[in-house]
Order: C-alpha cells, then sequence, then structure tokens
C-alpha cells in the first residue's frame, strides 16, 4: 500500500492528529506520526479521506506522496523554506548572513579584539570555538567552559549571538544554555547520540557536513536532529576531500545548489576550513553567495600568525573588511540584502581596546 505524507497547520494539536490515526486504524491501516520543528506530519496509508467519519477531523495543509521512508528535511514538506532564528539573526529569509570570529576561544584580548573587529564590518554572529577536536591529541584542544564564559562576555560586548562547537552528548545541555546555536563538526557529523542530543536541547543547531560524507549521508544526519524535534537546523557546507592538494579540502559548491533543491533547510558555506588559505575566502565566499547560500562561517584573528589553531586559513580585520564590501555589492547585484542585527556602539568598543 503507498503512503502520503499529510502536512498540517501548527495550530492543529495532538489530539487532533491522534484522531486521524485512529480513524486510519477504523480503515485497517496503520499510520505514523512526527513533527517538524511544531508543524503536525502524518505519514499515513493513501485511502479515502472524505468520509463522513474523517469529514470533522483538520485537513493538511499540504499533501506529499511518499517513495520510501519519511524525510524530514526533503523541500516537499516545506516548499516555501525554514527560517532559522539564532539570536536576532533569520537564517534562510533571503538575506546573506556572514558569522565570523576565530576558529579557537584562545585568550580574552584574542576574543574581544576579533569579536569587535567582525562587529564593525557588520556580521550577524560570533563564531567562536570553547571545544576543539583535533586531529592530533597534542594540537590545542581549546579553553573548554573557560572559553564558554568568554563568548559570553564577547556577546555582551558586541550584541552578537554566539556559534560554538559542541562535542559530547553530555555537554550539550551546559552548552546549550550559554550559546545561541549548537555547532556539531564536521568529524562529529556522524555522531548519532549527539545529534540525538543536540536536537533535543531546544536551539538552532548549525551541521556541517563531514569532509569525507556525502548529501545524501548529510541529509540523515539533519534527520536526527529534525526527528528530536528540532527544525532550527542550518547545513553546513564545509568542504569534501578529494584528490586534488592544492587546498585543504576541495569546497563543493554544487552540494550548495543540491541542498537548496532538495532540503527545506537554510544552506552555510565555511570557505576558511574548505581553502585553509586566507587570499582563497574571499573568491570562495563570493561564489557562494552567488550560487545561493544563505550564511558564511569565516575564521577572522587578530594576529593570526600566533593563532593556537588554523591561524594560517584565518583572515586579517583588514581584508575581511574589505571581503564584506564587496559581499555587499554583489548582494544588491543578485537581487539580495545583507543580513544585520543591532549591537552595542563599536566606537565604544574600540575605546576599551
Amino acid at each position: 500500500m503507498s503512503s502520503t505524507v499529510m502536512v498540517f497547520d501548527t495550530a492543529v494539536s495532538d489530539e487532533q492528529i491522534q484522531a486521524w490515526q485512529h480513524h486510519f486504524e477504523l480503515a485497517g491501516a496503520r499510520s505514523a506520526a512526527y513533527r517538524l520543528g511544531s508543524t503536525p506530519v502524518l505519514v499515513a496509508p493513501d485511502v479515502p479521506h472524505d468520509t463522513a467519519v474523517s469529514g470533522w477531523l483538520p485537513r493538511p495543509i499540504r499533501e506529499v506522496p511518499l517513495t520510501g521512508e519519511i524525510r524530514l528535511p526533503d523541500r516537499a514538506l516545506r516548499p516555501e523554506g525554514t527560517v532559522v532564528r539564532i539570536g536576532p539573526a533569520t537564517i534562510g529569509d533571503g538575506t546573506i548572513n556572514v558569522f565570523a570570529g576565530p576558529c579557537a576561544v584562545e585568550t580574552r584580548e584574542q576574543l574581544f579584539a576579533s569579536a569587535d573587529a567582525v562587529a564593525q564590518c557588520g556580521v550577524v554572529g560570533l563564531r567562536g570555538g570553547a571545544f576543539k577536536p583535533r586531529t592530533s591529541p597534542y594540537s590545542f584542544q581549546g579553553l573548554r567552559w573557560d572559553g564558554l564564559d568568554l563568548l559570553a562576555e564577547a556577546r555582551e560586548r558586541t550584541g552578537l549571538p554566539i556559534v560554538t562547537e559542541v562535542v559530547q552528548p553530555d555537554h550539550v545541555e551546559r552548552v546549550a544554555a550559554t550559546a545561541d546555536a549548537l555547532q556539531i563538526g564536521a568529524r562529529n557529523m556522524q555522531n548519532f547520540s549527539l545529534l540525538t542530543a543536540a536536537g533535543q536541547a531546544g536551539i538552532p543547531v548549525v551541521l556541517k557536513r563531514g569532509f569525507g560524507v556525502t548529501i545524501d549521508e548529510t541529509l540523515g544526519a539533519a534527520e536526527y536532529l529534525l526527528n528530536a524535534g528540532n527544525d532550527q537546523v542550518v547545513i553546513c557546507e564545509r568542504g569534501i576531500r578529494t584528490f586534488e592538494t592544492a587546498t585543504r579540502f576541495t569546497l563543493d559548491l554544487s552540494a550548495v545548489a543540491v541542498f537548496k533543491q532538495r532540503s527545506h533547510l537554510p544552506v552555510m558555506v565555511d570557505p576558511s576550513h574548505a581553502a585553509g588559505i586566507p587570499s582563497l575566502v574571499e573568491p570562495l565566499t563570493l561564489a557562494a553567495a552567488a550560487v545561493g547560500a544563505d550564511a558564511l562561517l569565516i575564521d577572522v584573528h587578530i594576529r593570526p600568525e600566533q593563532a593556537l589553531c588554523d591561524g594560517k586559513q584565518a583572515m586579517l580585520p583588514t581584508d575581511f573588511a574589505q571581503l564584506m564590501g564587496k559581499l555587499e555589492m554583489l548582494a544588491m547585484g543578485i537581487g539580495r540584502k545583507m543580513g544585520n542585527v543591532a549591537r552595542a556602539d563599536i566606537g565604544e568598543l574600540l575605546a576599551q581596546v
């Protein structure tokens, strides 16, 4: 028996969905209920709906044929797309949004100076790693909880929401209590216990595509987050491993277009980790925006040569400011706008540095 995905208005209650399920049971068929954020979704068998029994039940706003398993990220379930709100920033509403900052929180002075620098350039959020899983156990692993506290202070200074990585399921609750969005790193993209915990945390999640996984596998990881009740998910393309050695990874810009076609979730691009070369961040950023990316995640460091983590890929604040100017011109040229958020007075911040 074929099935149909019935998508209901957010006002439809659990009791009304259960009434639909009872109707199908009376017809000798089974159904399965899910939620896409606050949107009720019912996988129903293809039986008549226009009977006297079902006539009083709420009608779905959309019905989508199901050819395999339920896929909550599928664009067909939400053709208008999902808007993700990270603090006051909105991702997926047609604007181009930039999150920037150091790859890792190293010191108070380094974080605050970097945060102040990117804030005056018009970014919508601050990125910074308190926990840094690294390839080598001897590399800098982040300041951990002290780094998270510093990020909270940086948010107070600048008014920028913060995005930071969480690496363990038992860390999720504590990190979510401070951060405005959780980041699932490329190395943890298929840590399904972590995905489930992050999905249950109640705040937005930036899901980075692993450098050795397919688009389908990335959407499968997003399914764990959505299935846990969280539709505030941003998919982040950060480059994949290919035979090419000229760059750190190969930025898969075609994946941005595919994600936008196949999924209702907004798409972010991290050109810094993809290229690993600061001079390539600008052209890759502009290309990502042109192909439809909703947001960018860019490494900026006040002194890259002294960075304890990924300094070779970080932009200087002056170069980043020039990039933001070019990105704004590109946005106007393709009929889009730059996202922006209200923040503290930058002149006062710079006077404190």
